[in-house]
């Protein structure tokens, strides 16, 4: 396997291909291949990337049929077909039935850089500066988004302070501590000390956290708080929107309605680069080009997230992510969880994380890589990354994520 260009000539700043030391040449659904043949079970989906796999050929056909018609394919924002196609279906087939009525604004092609159009847009419409997140969330990597994540080795890139955000202990964190009280007390007490916010941005279920689904009761109580003291409520579906959960965004479970939404990852299709920014009419007070980008509505993003959003409505792809979940659940609860009482678990949908904290050592790094020299591709998260993720895509074949569960299985037991 010859790495020797990437070791040579490639930043330090790489991190994957350290745990994942191979040279991958293919990929088809849920099966990654590399140079010498070997396939690896895909528990990664790039970050949330792939929620349809690789390379699904709906997406793949209707992209290169595109480009052999000589569709445009940069647009900056200009008028074009496909973004109109994906606007359309998009309002009609996954916001209409939820009675959303959110403007749509095309970002820079990433999720952190929806982030940063949010919490800019949030301060420009309450005049506020400060933002409120809470302590286990990841929303991005530019420095206004990295304000909000709270990982320390992330945050000491920054190379600077890191300021205007008040982070607010997760509810899980403290079981005895009402959150919701807490943060009443910090808007209310005139010697807290803490800025009123101009939003309260949150994933509802934490990914890089540890695999943290807030409660439905939580959530409503906070969009309740967030109204009472006008403050706006982000939403970061980025990792755990579009289906991932077993709703298209993780909140549905709460019956809210947040002010703003961010997507990106698996909204561009097949790992295509997309970002979106919902909002409720009233906030779009924007200026023309005050938040712009060169690459904002990638046009072979468009397509292809088009056919994403048509294949979770038309393949019943929620019901499927709920289903498989189950199988999961189970599978962690009777076959991983008996292997030793210091293995827990959590999660809901397709993503999930075995907890191996109680352990002592790095235990974690080693099981990742017994997964991969057994063919298992798997990510670390939370705290001291004692987490093993596990998001496999969401249209994976039952046998197919049965096998890298049993792989996940028989690695643990080995390094047991």
């Amino acid at each position: 396997m010859n790495t020797k260009a990437f070791e040579s000539y490639e930043s330090n700043v790489r991190s994957y291909c350290r745990s994942f030391p191979t040279v991958f040449t293919k990929a088809k659904g849920a099966v990654m291949t590399d140079e010498d043949g070997k396939e690896y079970v895909d528990f990664f989906a790039g970050a949330g990337a792939l929620n349809y796999g690789h390379n699904p050929d709906c997406m793949v056909e209707k992209v290169i049929e595109y480009l052999q018609n000589d569709g445009i394919v940069h647009s900056m924002d200009m008028y074009t077909a496909p973004k109109r196609d994906f606007i359309e279906y998009f309002q009609e087939n996954i916001l209409k039935p939820r009675g959303f009525s959110y403007k749509i604004q095309f970002a820079g092609p990433t999720g952190t850089n929806a982030v940063e159009a949010a919490i800019k847009l949030a301060r420009k419409n309450k005049k506020r500066e400060n933002i409120f997140a809470f302590m286990g969330a990841f929303h991005g990597m530019t420095l206004g988004a990295l304000s909000l994540t709270t990982d320390a080795s992330s945050r000491e890139g920054a190379g600077q302070a890191l300021h205007n955000v008040t982070h607010i202990p997760a509810p899980y964190m403290f079981p005895e501590l009402d959150v919701i009280k807490y943060m009443e007390t910090l808007l209310t007490d005139d010697h807290s000390g803490v800025e009123k916010p101009a939003a309260v941005i949150l994933e509802c279920v934490q990914a890089d956290g540890g695999i943290y689904a807030f409660e439905a009761d939580f959530l409503k109580a906070l969009r309740e708080l967030c109204t009472k003291h006008d403050i706006l409520l982000i939403a970061d579906e980025i990792q755990v929107g579009n289906a991932r959960t077993g709703t298209f965004f993780s909140f549905e479970k709460a019956g809210i309605v947040p002010d703003m939404v961010t997507l990106s990852k698996s909204i561009g299709g097949f790992g295509m680069p997309l970002a979106l920014v919902l909002f409720k009419e009233e906030l779009d007070i924007w200026t023309p080009g005050e938040h712009t980008g060169t690459f904002r509505g990638n046009q072979l993003s468009l397509i292809a997230g088009k056919e994403g959003l048509r294949k979770i409505v038309e393949e019943n792809v929620e019901k499927e992510v709920q289903r498989k979940g189950d199988i999961v659940a189970s599978f962690l609860q009777n076959e991983v969880c008996p292997l030793d009482s210091r293995i827990s678990f959590r999660g809901v949908g397709l993503i999930w994380g075995v907890d191996f904290s109680q352990f002592d050592g790095d235990m974690t790094k080693a099981l990742i890589a017994e997964c991969f020299k057994n063919g298992l591709i798997v990510e670390r998260v939370g705290r001291d990354n004692n987490v093993l993720k596990l998001m496999p895509p969401l249209v994976i074949e039952d046998d197919v994520l049965m096998k890298g569960l049993q792989i996940l299985k028989e690695s643990i037991k080995a390094i047991l």
